[in-house]
């Protein structure tokens, strides 16, 4: 059972009217911990009912929580291997940041919800320090992040691209060519550049924060390749410390070493810190509107954009890039043995393989491991003046801290110091991503290696939804093959979306499906098991739920099975007559019907095995059994 992380800390952020880590340090870590404990075992009664009553084969007794010490302690044994094989490092990284939660997310967390929003898209004038080509000129940049403005550094352009100046009202501008009369009509084009020629020319910045870096090279015209003439004006605005195409960008002309921190004027809840003295306090979406107003005249165009746009999967609020430290653990190099190991897996459907996860595992990432929450396992790194000690045990830890250590959560281990060569070692403030923890699953919920040394690798299967190929399933195989060069599992069942009958998520709040124990209640647990098990959801397909389908079951093949089984027990001489031809053609079709079974069952084809038993059932009640 998956106990750490985000989820839970989100749950009693609200209801203890939390709004940031300040209220969490004044509360304390210990008190804080401890509610969240709380609120993790509140269902374990309701989950319990529920999957006995389904007739799942699950070991309540002996189940693992990713909150208990043994697993906890196994995590950290699988950290340290990794640290010591060189696969962890820290580097800073533009990355998805949740601002409701205060962390950074992984960019698998991010892609798993995504929406359709609209933005401010404007065109904000950068005026050139010195003439160009004989005119006083801006060059017009588009962006649908106006925050973002009060930390600009840089104007990207192509290189390749043709440029137009042009003339509207009385003043000169500069944009591609071809984006001119798509934003202005008015507009007189006047001459065309090539984009080579505007590199290195000096602008005026939309707010005079961060000046000294213009003697660093900022503040001026660069190259990028993802620059687009299909949308905006071909010139885009640049703050590396909120994007990570512009921290790319401004690498290349070595204006900043990677790693290198930027201005990031934000609070861990995206508010504008003292940086930024007139928008301190404001959340950066709400600042929007107060930056455009603040520019006035330097807003050329005001409008709205259409797009799609990632959301925190927990807090279900828009996200931001931002750069921040982070621990990442090596995946990119990694990708030709990731590739290999998923090879030898069997997807069911195979498509999920060949195309989702291969293509996923294509572009991977180093993977972000680090959060910089409270309610989770710490990562084990105690450092002084940038050296580390890794902890792989509570023993180790005990050891080299001379401290007795039961519980291993932060409340209980950030204050432990480890003396070496006269330095004092503290731990870093970080905990474990959740996602880290559910890949080492299959080693931790046994305590590995501390009380099992047999890891039964790869699994014969595992089970989960087609949202997981970006989570648990990729979790578990980076794990696996980066520690162990194996695959974790051997077959792999894809599960699809169950929405309800309405076509739409299943909500609470719409109430729009029925409670899963009435329908249990009514139609019986094997019922909604078969008519799951026979639908396109085992297929990784999504599927609209009806409570008539699961009656149809009942009717179709249930009952006529249990008036088969009423009849024979009914006749308990049955078996002493001489076999006839119709025996021997029902038993002829039950051998035919076991061996399709069987087969799709051995290849982890789930969907035919309810068409299987509904036409056996058939011709045993209405031909066998009648005709008899």
């Amino acid at each position: 059972w998956d106990r750490h992380g985000v989820p839970v800390e989100y749950e009693i952020d609200k209801a203890l009217g939390i709004t940031g880590v300040k209220d969490i340090h004044d509360m304390g870590i210990r008190k804080y911990n401890k509610e969240c404990r709380k609120i993790v075992l509140r269902y374990t009664k309701e989950w319990e009912a529920v999957v006995k009553r389904m007739g799942r084969w699950i070991d309540f007794r002996n189940g693992y929580r990713t909150m208990d010490r043994s697993f906890m302690e196994s995590i950290w044994h699988i950290f340290k291997m990794l640290y010591e094989k060189g696969s962890v490092y820290r580097g800073h990284r533009v990355m998805p940041y949740s601002t409701a939660c205060s962390t950074p997310l992984s960019n698998f967390e991010a892609n798993q919800n995504y929406k359709d929003v609209s933005d401010p898209s404007i065109l904000v004038a950068f005026p050139l320090r010195k003439p160009f080509k004989g005119y006083s000129l801006s060059l017009v940049a588009w962006t649908t992040t106006p925050w973002t403005l009060p930390s600009h550094m840089a104007i990207l352009v192509n290189q390749s691209f043709i440029y137009a100046i042009f003339r509207l009202k009385s003043a000169f501008f500069i944009m591609q060519r071809d984006r001119v009369n798509v934003y202005f009509k008015d507009a007189v084009v006047i001459s065309e550049v090539k984009g080579h020629e505007l590199l290195h020319l000096e602008h005026d910045q939309p707010f005079m924060y961060y000046n000294h870096y213009r003697e660093k090279g900022f503040f001026r015209v660069y190259h990028a390749d993802f620059v687009s003439e299909i949308d905006g004006t071909g010139v885009v605005h640049c703050s590396p410390g909120f994007g990570e195409d512009d921290y790319k960008a401004m690498t290349m002309p070595g204006l900043i070493k990677e790693n290198e921190l930027l201005p990031s004027p934000l609070d861990e809840n995206g508010r504008f810190n003292e940086e930024v003295p007139e928008y301190k306090g404001m959340h950066v979406k709400d600042a929007d509107q107060s930056i455009i107003k603040d520019l006035g005249k330097k807003i050329l165009y005001e409008g709205k954009v259409y797009h799609r746009y990632p959301f925190c999967w927990r807090s279900d609020t828009p996200l931001i890039y931002k750069l921040v430290p982070n621990w990442f653990v090596r995946v990119k190099r990694e990708i030709p043995r990731l590739l290999e190991s998923n090879s030898t897996i069997n997807w069911i459907p195979e498509s999920i393989g060949e195309h989702k996860f291969k293509n996923w595992l294509s572009e991977a990432r180093d993977w972000s491991i680090s959060r910089n929450r409270f309610w989770g396992t710490p990562i084990p790194l105690w450092h002084c003046d940038g050296k580390y000690i890794c902890i792989g045990s509570i023993e180790e830890l005990s050891r080299l801290s001379g401290r007795k250590i039961d519980d291993i959560h932060r409340e209980n281990v950030d204050d432990v110091v480890i003396c070496k060569d006269g330095e004092k070692y503290r731990r870093i403030e970080e905990v474990f991503d959740c996602w880290f923890e559910s890949g080492c699953m299959p080693y931790a919920q046994r305590h590995w290696p501390f009380e099992c040394d047999n890891l039964c690798l790869p699994a014969d299967f595992v089970a989960e939804g087609v949202d997981q190929t970006r989570g648990w399933f990729y979790t578990m195989h980076v794990i696996s093959t980066v520690l162990l060069a194996k695959p974790r599992f051997r077959n792999c069942i894809v599960n699809g979306i169950v929405l309800a009958s309405d076509k739409k998520k299943m909500s609470k709040r719409l109430k729009n499906y029925p409670d899963p124990m009435d329908v249990i209640n009514r139609y019986s647990a094997d019922s909604l098991r078969l008519y799951l098990i026979s639908s396109p959801v085992v297929m990784a397909e999504n599927m609209c739920f009806s409570e008539e389908g699961v009656g149809e079951v009942l009717k179709t093949l249930l009952i006529p099975w249990y008036n088969c089984i009423y009849f024979y027990s009914e006749c308990p001489n049955a078996g002493d007559q001489e076999q006839t031809r119709m025996d021997d053609w029902i038993l002829n079709t039950l051998n035919t019907f076991g061996n399709k079974v069987k087969r799709d069952m051995s290849k982890y084809m789930l969907q035919g095995v309810m068409g299987y038993a509904t036409s056996f059932v058939n011709d045993l009640s209405n031909w066998y059994i009648r005709l008899n």
